[in-house]
């Protein structure tokens, strides 16, 4: 082959840039990096909006007349004896998420509760042990809930409840350490509950009942088709919690 024509066939064919820009590309160029700017600053404002507590202030259930019980598969019911309407809640204490979705609604909740608009059922589940370093936190946080809401109390069951998924209370996932039967205890006292019920704590009395008591909430919630926690469900729908932050206002 010829050389020089090889030379100019290789010219003719590499690609030469060609300038292009002007005044107007950096002007649209600076519009829409102006544009990409708002989305991401509007996004991360509604994000926050979204996770600011609702009802702030109002504090966990305050109304007397509230009461706790635990049904025969360890729900815990938590309203007024006349209150109609429930709420139910699947929920592990070692659950990130439910934590958020207390710390976001909880607030909103206890004001329903305390005007009798709904009743809450707790299913407390323990399928995070395994994310515990002792092994059966979740259990152990469940057999805790139950002790309490035995008791009977409604404004304790409702403050201890609100403390198990507070930020300087809830253990990290895979963290260094939990909380031990004693500080559970400890925890509940706080939150007004009786000394039967940290008795209860301590002794670990419903360790063995939560345990089975967790295993049927799990198998109810994969029954409703869901498939981890929170869930919350309401006239047997799955509500979502995750972009209408209304729910708990259109319960009425």
């Amino acid at each position: 082959m010829n050389a020089s024509k090889s030379s100019s066939s290789k010219s003719s064919s590499k690609y030469t840039p060609q300038k292009s820009s002007s005044t107007s590309t950096y002007v649209l160029g600076g519009l829409a990096l102006l544009v990409i700017a708002a989305v991401v600053i509007g996004g991360v404002l509604w994000q926050n909006s979204r996770s600011q507590p609702r009802a702030d202030g109002y504090g966990s259930v305050q109304n007397a007349a509230v009461t706790s019980s635990v049904d025969d598969d360890g729900v815990v019911r938590l309203g007024l004896p006349e209150a109609t309407r429930t709420v139910d809640f699947y929920e592990d204490a070692m659950c990130p998420y439910c934590a958020e979705l207390e710390n976001t609604y909880g607030q909103e909740l206890a004001q329903k509760i305390d005007e009798g608009t709904i009743a809450v059922r707790y299913h407390m589940l323990d399928f995070l042990n395994q994310l515990s370093p002792s092994g059966d936190y979740s259990t152990r946080a469940a057999a805790a809930s139950q002790c309490v809401a035995a008791t009977g109390d409604g404004p304790a069951y409702s403050a201890f409840h609100s403390a198990l998924f507070s930020p300087d209370f809830q253990p990290e996932e895979k963290g260094s350490a939990d909380h031990t039967a004693d500080e559970l205890a400890a925890r509940a006292t706080e939150a007004g509950a009786s000394d039967e019920a940290a008795q209860c704590i301590t002794d670990g009395t419903r360790v063995a009942d939560a345990a089975t008591d967790a295993a049927t909430g799990s198998a109810a919630l994969a029954a409703a088709g869901a498939r981890g926690t929170p869930t919350v469900i309401v006239d047997g729908a799955i509500v979502d919690t995750t972009t209408n932050s209304a729910w708990v206002s259109d319960l009425g």
